[in-house]
């Protein structure tokens, strides 16, 4: 509403009686009979009442001038005293308009505070935030590392187990609470953003607050002994663009609702913030403790299986020495038999040059011929029994050299889990949350 102008009560001012003075010329017959020959005398009783009509006029205009001092002197007094109420009502209006400004003023000033002082708790949150995604570098580094280094575990250790799966979660999810953070960082710049605009609509408006005060302070000082007043005729108007005291007043109450929102809305997000930080760090902890413990089983298990294999590589070991001992005494044993079966057949051979009915089969010739048969079938078994020892030994060889591959694959993916990825594992961050804050 548009503020009304001053009213200065109005007092009725004196009637003002006005008379006519008529004044007439001196008529007479004798004169107008006489106009022809007037001369420019007057007579007397013409110049009697002329005298009256001038002692006439100069008394009406004493008493019309007297009349009109007496009308400026109260005239003088009223606007005198009406000047002086309308001033003491405006200075009051001012006084009061000054109220206004200043509480406005001040809530103003303590929302900007209070809205600054929030945008910094804001900042240092999402300074935590990048600290927190700076220390999801090594975590995410270790993780591709342990991955990358078990590659490299040789067949049949190269299989997708309990380790493998949950490094694989663990990276997905370092990924995802990577995302998460970036957002939520994008997130927190554009609060910032909305509570610095803000606060700067605030300080605009608590700016013209202070400016408007000063100058109604300065105008309630005014007095008509003040050196410094003048005319102003193009003042005394309405700007089109003037505002009323009710738009005026919701302006800067729109200005603080929407900082208080901003400020509500900055509140919500730091909580949001802490929570993020708090369970991101709580899910990597876990995360972290399920590979470790999957390390460790799947380093018992090598070592079980590698210990096992050592076992039966010493037993194979000692086989192969048995195998060929065997061998020895085999070929010795067949080297024996043809010795033995060398005299059979060098009997028989020199039997045969027996002279004429010297030749004759008799016992010695049966036995010679039986003891060829069975040394033969001795030397046959024991050759066979030969080649058998030989085939076993080369099975044992050939496991012997598989028994090694397969120790030397299990220390080597011993060596990828427990040297290579479990000591790298030692720089993994131990709380996000406290990393978040150095």
């Amino acid at each position: 509403e548009e503020p009304q102008p001053t009213v200065v009560p109005s007092c009725p001012l004196p009637s003002k009686i006005c008379d006519v003075v008529r004044s007439e010329r001196p008529r007479s017959c004798c004169g107008m009979a006489m106009a022809g020959f007037r001369t420019s005398k007057y007579q007397v009783p013409e110049w009697h009442r002329r005298n009256a009509g001038v002692y006439y006029k100069a008394f009406t205009a004493s008493e019309e001038a007297e009349r009109g001092r007496a009308e400026s002197q109260h005239l003088m007094k009223h606007a005198a005293a009406s000047a002086q109420r309308a001033q003491e009502y405006s200075k009051t209006t001012l006084g009061q308009r000054l109220q206004d400004i200043h509480f406005w003023r001040v809530e103003l000033q303590k929302e900007i505070m209070e809205l600054d002082a929030e945008t910094n708790l804001l900042a240092a949150q999402k300074l935590r935030l990048e600290r927190a995604l700076d220390a999801t570098e090594v975590p995410y580094s270790v993780v591709i590392d342990n991955l990358e280094c078990r590659e490299r575990r040789q067949p049949p250790d190269l299989v997708i187990d309990e380790v493998e799966r949950q490094l694989l979660k663990e990276a997905d999810l370092i990924r995802d609470i990577r995302d998460l953070l970036k957002r939520t960082i994008i997130q927190a710049t554009t609060q910032i953003r909305s509570n610095r605009i803000q606060k700067e609509n605030c300080e605009l408006d608590w700016s013209d607050k202070v400016e408007t005060y000063h100058i109604d302070d300065k105008c309630v000082s005014y007095c008509t002994d003040s050196t410094n007043v003048q005319f102003h005729p193009s003042s005394v108007k309405f700007e089109e663009s003037a505002s009323t005291p009710k738009s005026w007043a919701q302006f800067s109450h729109d200005n603080i609702s929407s900082a208080e929102q901003e400020k509500l809305a900055s509140v919500q997000l730091r909580s949001l913030i802490n929570s993020i930080i708090h369970d991101a760090s709580e899910d990597l902890r876990m995360q972290r403790a399920a590979v470790n413990e999957a390390f460790d089983n799947r380093c018992r298990e090598l070592d079980d299986a590698k210990l096992r294999l050592e076992q039966h590589l010493e037993q194979i070991l000692k086989d192969i020495a048995n195998e060929e001992a065997n061998i020895v005494n085999l070929k010795k044993a067949i080297r024996d038999k043809e010795a033995h079966l060398k005299v059979a057949h060098t009997r028989l051979f020199d039997r045969s040059f027996r002279p004429n009915i010297e030749l004759c089969r008799d016992e010695p010739q049966f036995r010679l011929i039986s003891e060829v048969e069975e040394l033969t079938v001795f030397l046959e078994a024991l050759k066979r029994k030969l080649m058998e020892s030989e085939q076993n030994l080369k099975n044992l060889e050939e496991t012997r050299m598989k028994l090694e591959k397969e120790i030397a694959v299990k220390a080597n993916s011993i060596f990828i889990d427990r040297q290579k990825c479990m000591s790298y594992r030692v720089r993994y961050p131990v709380d996000l949350e406290v990393a978040s804050y150095k």
